[in-house]
């Protein structure tokens, strides 16, 4: 009998992709279940001699101390004086992250978002103002490389204890219309100087989803002065207009709920 073993970049992956299979609700994960199914795995890995690293053997530890953890009963007065809290809570916190960076991923990934978002291709004069010109060709690929450079450097940065920040990528659309409102016209803004202002990686995946969306709505022009130099986004000459429209904003926090 022929056993196949998916490949995971991390156990993250791993661990998402169990409960998408599953259709299950990622903030109520059966943690049990989960955690023998991925055990599973781990031995399926381990018979087909696939090498997997210390981050797989650490989340089964993590796992397991979290099912442990949902099996110890809990003494109701306690609870009254002061309420547990989930043992699952940073796990899922961790996934949603994580969730959100694949579906970013993934929908980059669609041909017609790549072919419709290329700057060389014949529509590019639809994004051009009157006194504007094309200038080099700056694609979705040069964006999305600019955002893979600063999210790896970001693993980096001192990490803060901090109150969850809250941030959606209708958030991120709004904090660029105010921030392009305040600059003057045709003034650029380099990608990589916004995405480490940010506090938090889920913070710059929202606005790298923001940017997307206001650059598919042509709100927003990917630009590059060099070859190989800094790229930056600007107002289109359409920037207003999009943002006059009631039916954007609705349509959009329907579409990141």
């Amino acid at each position: 009998m022929n056993v196949h073993c998916e490949q995971y970049e991390g156990p993250l992956d791993l661990l998402l992709d169990l409960i998408r299979k599953q259709q299950i609700d990622i903030r109520d994960i059966p943690i049990a279940k989960i955690t023998g199914q991925y055990l599973e795995y781990l031995e399926q890995a381990a018979e087909l001699d696939l090498e997997l690293g210390a981050e797989f053997i650490f989340m089964a530890a993590t796992l397991i101390h979290i099912k442990s953890r949902m099996l110890l009963p809990r003494d109701p007065e306690l609870d009254k004086l002061s309420p547990e809290e989930d043992p699952r809570r940073d796990l899922v916190e961790r996934l949603l992250e994580h969730e959100r960076f694949k579906n970013a991923a993934e929908m980059l990934q669609q041909k017609r978002l790549i072919e419709e978002n290329v700057w060389s291709n014949p529509q590019i004069q639809q994004f051009l103002a009157d006194d504007e010109s094309p200038g080099l060709a700056v694609t979705l690929f040069d964006l999305v490389k600019t955002f893979e450079e600063v999210l790896e450097r970001s693993k980096n940065r001192p990490v803060y204890q901090v109150e969850k920040e809250d941030v959606s990528v209708a958030d991120m659309i709004l904090y660029l219309r105010g921030l392009f409102q305040r600059r003057p016209k045709g003034e650029a803004v380099p990608v990589r100087e916004l995405f480490e202002q940010q506090r938090s990686r889920a913070a710059m995946i929202c606005l790298f989803l923001a940017i997307l969306e206001l650059a598919k709505m042509q709100a927003l022009v990917l630009v590059q002065k060099e070859a190989f130099g800094e790229i930056g986004i600007k107002a289109h000459k359409r920037f207003e207009e999009v943002f006059a429209s009631e039916q954007f904003m609705t349509d959009l926090e329907k579409d990141y709920s």
